[in-house]
């Protein structure tokens, strides 16, 4: 009998907390195709907002994946080298995030998470949710789009006349953008009408 190779994604979670439901839909949608998670959770992630506690998002992310919340430097950095995922997936990313994978920083979880697994070539998967994608972000994601082993779950305008700069991925279609990113291809296409 052949065995299933283990498929494993660290699923990290930035401050964005009006997208998140849409980005834990879509890492539901990863557990059903056999997917194992480990959450990984910013700093800005631990902070309450006007869209709810963290703690409950923390919950919330802990159950679905079944596993605790990587939160810290420490916990993360071992993630490329030990081999404990196949990717990493950034859901919602914001804009401060990808300024900050941009300039090649890694002074948090997510962003150190993303440097542990590019040093031994695995994907990242970014599902972009900013105000400014279309401003002062839309020079850190063209930068991005420039670097081996990145990759965008397609996205558009949410909300074009309110919200003319915002940019937010199509959370639907993060399975089959991570499964293109492993075959080192970028599913397309990548820009696409509104997003509701």
């Amino acid at each position: 009998m052949i065995e299933k190779k283990r498929r494993c994604a660290a699923f990290a979670v930035c401050g964005s907390f009006c997208t998140l439901e849409a980005a834990l839909d879509a890492a539901r949608a990863l557990r059903g195709q056999g997917w194992e998670l480990l959450p990984v959770m910013s700093f800005a992630a631990g902070q309450d907002t006007r869209f709810g506690r963290a703690s409950g998002w923390r919950h919330q992310l802990e159950g679905l994946t079944g596993r605790p919340v990587l939160d810290t430097l420490q916990a993360v950095e071992p993630l490329g080298p030990r081999h404990l995922a196949d990717a990493l997936v950034i859901a919602p990313c914001t804009g401060a995030t990808l300024a900050r994978l941009a300039e090649g920083l890694s002074d948090t979880p997510v962003t150190l998470a993303a440097k542990s697994l590019l040093r031994v070539g695995c994907p990242v998967v970014i599902a972009v949710s900013t105000n400014d994608g279309l401003g002062a972000s839309g020079e850190n994601i063209a930068r991005l789009y420039q670097r081996k082993h990145y990759y965008f779950v397609p996205y558009g305008q949410d909300d074009p006349n309110a919200k003319p700069q915002s940019l937010k991925a199509r959370f639907e279609l993060l399975p089959q953008t991570l499964e293109a990113a492993l075959e080192g291809r970028q599913l397309q296409p990548v820009l696409q009408c509104p997003c509701g």
